[in-house]
C-alpha cells in the first residue's frame, strides 16, 4: 500500500487548526483515510462532527492566549505529535478586503489581518510546539502565502494580508532558529497552498488560468508531500505545493 506520508513512519498522531476551513477539512479528510495515522485532533473556533473515529473535535478562540493554552493543555496528555498544520487564514471578510491602493489602508484592517494571519499562528506556535515529538521528524507547518514575500513583490497593493503574511513568514524563520538549536528533528515550515477554490479566494478568481485554480483536495495532497519532502534543513523556509522554495 501506498504511504501518503513514506518519511514520517506510523501511529501517527495530527493536530490540525482551522479544521473547518476549506484546506484544513480536505487535510484531515486525507489523513483521516491513511493508515499511517492513528489520531487527529480537530481544531476551530466552531468545531464540526466527523465520521471517522480517528477524528477528535475540541473548540478553542484563535484570538484568545488563554484558550489556545487551554486546548494545548487539553491535548498534553494525548501527545506527543507528529505533525500541527495551521491551516488558518484571513484575505477578505468581516468588513475588509485587500487593498488594490494606499488610500484604502485602514487599521482596522492591518489589525483584523494580523490577528488571523500572524498572531494566532505565532501564539499557537508558542503552545503547541512544545507537544511535538522529539524522538522523530516532527512538521509543524503554516499556511502562508507567495504574496507575503518580499522579494517577490511585483505589483504592489494588497497591503494588510501582504504584511501579514511576511510577518508569519518571520515568525517561522525565527522559530526553526530556537527549536533548531536543541531538536533538530522538528521541522517548522510555512506553506503556500497557491489558489485555491475557497471562500478565501472567490472574489478574485476571475484572472485565474484554469489550471492554476486548485480544489482544496488537491491543494492538501500536493501540501502533504512537500511536509513528507522537507527535513531538518528546510526548517525555517516557505514552500510552495509544488515543492518549490520561495524566497522571503
Amino acid at each position: 500500500m501506498t504511504q501518503l506520508l513514506p518519511s514520517m513512519g506510523t501511529d501517527l498522531r495530527v493536530i490540525i487548526v482551522g479544521s473547518t476551513g476549506g484546506i484544513g477539512a480536505a487535510f484531515i479528510e486525507q489523513l483521516a483515510a491513511s493508515d499511517q495515522v492513528a489520531k487527529i485532533y480537530a481544531l476551530s473556533r466552531k468545531g464540526q462532527s466527523h465520521p471517522s473515529d480517528k477524528v477528535a473535535n475540541l473548540t478553542f478562540d484563535f484570538t484568545d492566549e488563554s484558550s489556545i493554552e487551554a486546548a494545548a493543555e487539553a491535548l498534553r496528555e494525548t501527545g506527543p505529535f507528529d505533525i500541527c498544520i495551521i491551516a488558518t487564514g484571513l484575505l477578505q471578510g468581516e468588513g475588509i478586503a485587500p487593498e488594490k491602493n494606499m488610500r484604502a489602508m485602514s487599521l482596522d484592517a492591518f489589525q483584523k489581518s494580523f490577528m488571523i494571519n500572524t498572531f494566532g499562528p505565532a501564539v499557537t506556535a508558542k503552545y503547541f510546539l512544545p507537544l511535538m515529538n522529539r524522538e522523530r521528524k516532527a512538521v509543524l507547518a503554516a499556511l502562508s502565502a507567495r504574496v507575503g514575500s518580499i522579494s517577490d513583490n511585483r505589483i504592489g497593493g494588497w497591503y494588510a494580508y501582504r504584511a501579514s503574511k511576511a510577518a508569519l513568514n518571520m515568525i517561522i524563520k525565527t522559530l526553526s532558529i530556537e527549536f533548531g538549536r536543541r531538536f533538530k528533528e522538528t521541522v517548522i515550515i510555512g506553506l503556500h497552498p497557491g489558489t485555491v477554490d475557497t471562500d478565501l479566494s472567490k472574489p478574485f478568481q476571475g484572472n485565474v488560468p484554469e489550471d492554476k485554480l486548485f480544489t482544496p483536495e488537491y491543494s492538501a495532497e500536493k501540501l502533504l508531500a512537500v511536509i513528507d519532502q522537507v527535513g531538518s534543513d528546510d526548517s525555517g523556509s516557505l514552500f510552495a505545493w509544488d515543492g518549490e522554495q520561495v524566497p522571503f
